[in-house]
């Protein structure tokens, strides 16, 4: 064995080594992520969010609601509603 294929051979060492180190939390916050992107869309719609909804919402999202369904509408409808509590709820400078 030549000194260059000893070499190569410790590289392809540390990169399995690195994978097999690497995957396991790659693929743990992966599933964290797809946890909360999964979230909403197991929750149930109730009465209350409807009617809110259809008295609040944008020509966009009651567009959305006709193409689209009822979830999406709703999905659209609450990042709109949580990016504007988020900006009314950020401190004053």
């Amino acid at each position: 064995m030549t000194a260059h294929e000893g070499a190569r051979a410790a590289e392809e060492v540390a990169v399995v080594a690195l994978i097999v180190i690497l995957f396991p939390p790659l693929l743990i916050a992966f599933l964290l992520v797809m946890e909360r992107v999964e979230e909403p869309l197991r929750r149930p719609t109730n009465s209350r969010e409807v009617s809110e909804f259809l008295s609040t919402a944008t020509p966009g999202e009651v567009d959305t609601l006709a193409r689209s369904g009822i979830r999406r509408a709703l999905t659209r409808w609450r990042r709109r509603r949580r990016g504007r509590a988020r900006k009314s709820t950020a401190p004053l400078i």
